[in-house]
């Protein structure tokens, strides 16, 4: 009989997000749950740091190199085999975003995989199956990151729709509601914006179909879900978060009207989170109703554990594969 674990490769996975940068460290094997060993994340909040063509300040690009520093010390220590190195959004969108690449590359001595939207959707719509398997059925996924959203349905492992938007917590944030706290007409003009950003996402959503089960895999949800949600407990299955969008909906005035550095006394509401958490909490609601769902799931898997997933599937390719 092979050991199919006597394969193990320590990975270490950098991911470069528009809020935080982490490093994550996983002894992988084919087959294994990819547990982690170790972690670390810097809270960077990309979004305060973009001029107004989108391009990353000296200062932004400074804490991005300092984070990634963070997150290779910890991959030293651990001596990993291994590095799978991505960027994701404002990166990706920002005109300089190339300049900050190659800096991040001298550093880490290796390339850096920059996602699309799609791939961001692909990676992470992976993760939630894995964690639900196959009785989840046609399963909808949608993740809130700092600079955009992602959302993708299918019935495999690879999803038959994977979209991105421009509409993440951090975004909608700077851009709707920079004083953190708002009015309920503010609130109103924030969600008509984010309602238009939505549209081409909405547009090219397939009406007909509609998921056996949606999840939420992203920081932002959780927090929601924590603050409005319900524990669902199940026997023999890890606890699970579950957030109505009628729960939703109730809280996001009370927390618009709460100061930004007040709100960390509530439940899930973490210090890197409480500026954002109005603006996370009204994309959820847009996407929620524009797609017809009335409660998620929180899946504790995303956007990491599927490129490790997506690595170990591909084993001993160095890339991500796209």
């Amino acid at each position: 009989m092979v050991n199919l674990h006597s394969h193990t490769t320590r990975l270490g996975v950098l991911d470069i997000g528009s809020n935080t940068i982490h490093m994550l460290i996983v002894d992988a094997a084919p087959g294994a749950r990819p547990d982690p060993e170790a972690s670390t994340k810097t809270t960077v909040r990309l979004m305060q740091y973009l001029k107004d063509d989108g391009s990353i300040r000296k200062a932004g690009i400074e804490a991005i190199l300092e984070a990634v520093d963070e997150g290779m010390r910890l991959a030293e220590e651990y001596e990993i085999t291994q590095l799978l190195a991505m960027a994701t959004s404002a990166i990706r969108e920002a005109p300089n975003g190339n300049k900050v690449l190659r800096k991040i590359e001298e550093r880490i001595g290796q390339g850096v995989t920059v996602l699309s939207g799609t791939d961001e959707a692909r990676l992470t719509f992976l993760a939630a199956r894995r964690w639900y398997g196959w009785d989840a059925g046609r399963l909808l996924m949608l993740d809130i990151g700092g600079g955009s959203l992602e959302v993708a349905m299918g019935s495999d492992e690879e999803p038959t729709v994977a979209l991105s938007a421009p509409a993440g917590a951090g975004r909608v944030t700077k851009e709707f509601l920079p004083e953190g706290t708002a009015t309920a007409a503010q609130l109103d003009e924030a969600r008509r914006q984010v309602r238009r950003i939505l549209e081409p996402m909405v547009e090219a959503f397939p009406k007909s179909k509609h998921p056996n089960h949606a999840v939420g895999t992203s920081k932002t949800f959780r927090s929601l879900a924590r603050l409005a949600g319900a524990v669902l407990r199940q026997p023999g299955r890890e606890d699970t978060l579950v957030m109505t969008r009628e729960q939703l909906e109730d809280w996001i005035p009370r927390l618009a009207a709460i100061e930004p550095d007040q709100r960390v006394a509530l439940p899930g509401i973490t210090p890197e989170r409480t500026l954002q958490i109005v603006g996370g909490g009204i994309v959820a609601d847009e996407i929620m109703k524009a797609l017809d769902i009335r409660e998620i799931e929180i899946c504790p898997w995303a956007l990491r554990e599927g490129a490790i997933l997506r690595w170990l599937d591909q084993f001993g390719r160095t890339r991500l594969g796209f």
